[in-house]
């Protein structure tokens, strides 16, 4: 999904990240450069679309040449053919802060052992209520308790979105306040996890990568993307806004956030 790849390096470009490189299948690279001609576009080895085991190694390589900070992963991926195989490979490799997203999370709740392949670098889990329910089980307990115990798994920062997104480290716990229904399309959670990590990618260079750059790279971001959704809606109606739409507010949402340092 080609889409949402955009989306995410689209946002992270606009939080103020000054390179970012959209990682994609060969055979979609094409797609994502003419699309958006600002993101550096990697080829990666490919299947049917999507990206093989061997993939990873491509990816490492690049990471290595181009001294990447982090990566969010999953935006766009699927789960089929070798790309669980793919998502495991690179959270065990490549050894950066990582930010996961959509697919890569489904990945992981299709083999949950996997997970204390997180705790070797700081990260973040955004996951929507259906895929927390995968993650850690539908009899897991309510939002606050699903969310504490996805944190305790990976040792992370955890984002369970919805209506009062939640944001833990395992210890603190904050419900933010911003967003609405123009934030109810497909695509919108894209847009925030490339915000997250673009946030992030420019917090962890300033003061390190560690779980309290993430946790407030992750707080900032939420309120941020939820406040652009709230501004985007009172201009075109909750009715009509549109993920790519998203990023046209974030200048305003973060002179209302006082410039937007996390």
């Amino acid at each position: 999904m080609s889409g949402a790849a955009f989306l995410a390096s689209f946002a992270a470009l606009k939080s103020g990240c000054g390179l970012v490189y959209c990682a994609a299948p060969e055979t979609e690279r094409a797609i994502i450069a003419g699309m958006l001609p600002e993101a550096i576009t990697i080829g990666l080895e490919s299947e049917n679309g999507r990206p093989s085991p061997g993939a990873a190694a491509g990816l490492e390589r690049a990471a290595s040449a181009f001294n990447f900070d982090l990566m969010v992963i999953g935006p766009g991926l699927s789960c089929e053919g070798g790309v669980m195989e793919f998502v495991f490979r690179t959270a065990e490799n490549l050894g950066l802060p990582c930010l996961m997203d959509a697919d890569a999370l489904n990945c992981f709740a299709a083999a949950p052992g996997k997970l204390k392949l997180l705790k070797k670098t700081p990260s973040v889990m955004t996951p929507h209520e259906g895929e927390m329910k995968r993650l850690v089980g539908k009899t897991a307990g309510d939002r606050k308790e699903m969310a504490l115990r996805l944190s305790g798994l990976t040792g992370g920062i955890t984002v369970l979105k919805g209506p009062g997104t939640l944001i833990t480290d395992g210890e603190r716990i904050l419900r933010n306040p911003t967003g609405g229904p123009a934030l109810a399309k497909g695509g919108t959670g894209d847009v925030l996890a490339g915000l997250i990590g673009g946030l992030w990618a420019q917090k962890g260079k300033r003061s390190g990568f560690d779980l309290n750059s993430a946790f407030e790279s992750a707080v900032l971001g939420v309120w941020l993307h939820g406040r652009a959704g709230e501004l985007a809606g009172e201009l075109m109606t909750d009715r009509c806004v549109l993920a790519s739409e998203l990023p046209a507010f974030f200048p305003r949402a973060f002179t209302e956030a006082g410039g937007g340092d996390a």
